[in-house]
């Protein structure tokens, strides 16, 4: 009898990879790739470029890149990343002081080796598997102001100065904003959670305040971008246009006006904006409905981990991918004021798309060892709605045998 034959005679859940879940992101790439070749390559041809086709190339190299890297995060078990969690986020720590020391580059300090690696992308994985392994060692000290609240708020204070002073707000507020929903998931008192929110707003409304060209943005979101045509107003009021114009069907792939000079890095930051206009609102809604069901499988992946590091790593992954979506999606329907923030697997960038895939590798690990034998840290992902207690909780009853249960009775 083969193992796994015994396994299914022994009742034991064989692992098995999320293929919806990889489905989705692939999904996602092709839509990226077919995206980055219909903005740059008539543009590039327009502009004379020997080589057209040169950034859907980049980008697909990078694709690529991802693709080996999600495989073999695939194949590796999950927890190995819980005990390499200190020396990942000491080592990222030193490469975001370093870069204060950088030359300035277009008036910041965000990139290593001439513009091809952003360390706040790598930053945001290192964080959510730092906060996976510290707050699933916690347990009910999470409740605890010196073991809990404290430590979490200089942690993620010192990491976020430290992007903040790149300068790089939007970056800052989405690793913030992912690590209270992994302490708040992790277990943490509604209290602690509503005074978090309360400081970080106070925190983010100081930065802008105090920072001239944040502080003009947020003046110009309050106001009519079509009434007032400055250098923030012009760039907004052409992402709207462009996705409005492509009305339900849109204008056809590769056909939009907009990438022509119009909006300005349209393979960037504001690639949404061009989908709608060749895409529609079909095509948006498409690409909305595929990063639901990325936040569906990520929380199902979460649910289903046998040990709370799995589930507090899965959540925070897939709170990280979600909120840098809709982020940038916010950004491009005037929803918020305008930031650079990529749409993962969307947007043209190496570090994004890298450090996005390598996120969901390690989502399809945490998928595929949920399966694996019932241990003592063993835990179910309950909310803690019905006794107020930690959302991680160490117990899983639902796994337990019937020998189990008949003692337990």
């Amino acid at each position: 009898m083969t193992l796994q034959q015994q396994e299914r005679t022994q009742g034991i859940e064989i692992p098995r990879v999320d293929y919806v879940l990889l489905s989705v992101v692939v999904a996602l790439l092709a839509i990226g790739l077919i995206m980055i070749y219909s903005v740059t390559f008539p543009t590039n041809v327009g502009q004379g470029d020997a080589e057209p086709q040169a950034d859907f190339i980049k980008q697909a190299g990078f694709a690529a890149i991802g693709l080996i890297l999600l495989f073999v995060l695939m194949r590796v078990d999950y927890r190995l990343w819980g005990k390499l969690a200190i020396p990942m986020m000491g080592v990222t720590i030193l490469v975001l002081i370093g870069l204060l020391f950088m030359p300035e580059v277009n008036g910041s300090r965000r990139w290593l080796f001439g513009g091809s690696i952003q360390p706040s992308e790598v930053a945001k994985f290192t964080v959510v598997v730092y906060m996976a392994k510290w707050l699933s060692s916690k347990g009910d000290k999470l409740r605890d102001l010196t073991y809990g609240l404290l430590p979490f708020a200089i942690f993620v204070g010192v990491v976020a100065g430290l992007i903040i002073r790149q300068p790089n707000l939007s970056t800052a507020i989405i690793i913030g904003l992912c690590a209270m929903a992994m302490f708040f998931i992790a277990g943490a008192d509604l209290i602690q959670y509503l005074f978090l929110l309360l400081a970080g707003g106070v925190t983010v409304a100081l930065v802008i305040a105090n920072t001239p060209y944040q502080a003009e943005r947020w003046l110009t979101f309050l106001q009519d971008p079509f009434a007032t045509m400055t250098r923030e107003s012009y760039q907004i009021a052409e992402v709207l246009i462009a996705l409005g114009s492509g009305g339900l069907a849109g204008r056809g792939l590769g056909s939009g006006y907009s990438k022509f000079g119009f909006v300005p890095a349209p393979h960037t930051d504001s690639i949404f904006a061009l989908l709608g206009e060749e895409l529609g609102l079909i095509g948006t809604w498409a690409v909305l409905a595929l990063f639901l069901a990325l936040l569906y499988r990520g929380f199902k992946i979460a649910s289903n981990s046998a040990d709370p590091f799995g589930q507090v790593l899965a959540a925070g992954l897939t709170f990280w991918l979600i909120f840098q979506a809709f982020v940038n999606i916010a950004v491009v329907t005037a929803s918020i004021p305008f930031t650079g923030v990529p749409l993962p697997f969307i947007s043209f960038g190496g570090s994004a798309l890298i450090s996005s895939l390598a996120a969901v590798g390690v989502l399809l690990s945490i998928s595929r060892g949920a399966g694996a034998p019932l241990k003592e840290a063993d835990a179910t992902f309950n909310f803690g709605w019905r006794n107020g207690g930690t959302r991680v909780s160490r117990v899983s009853r639902r796994r337990r045998n019937p020998e189990t249960r008949k003692r337990a009775r």
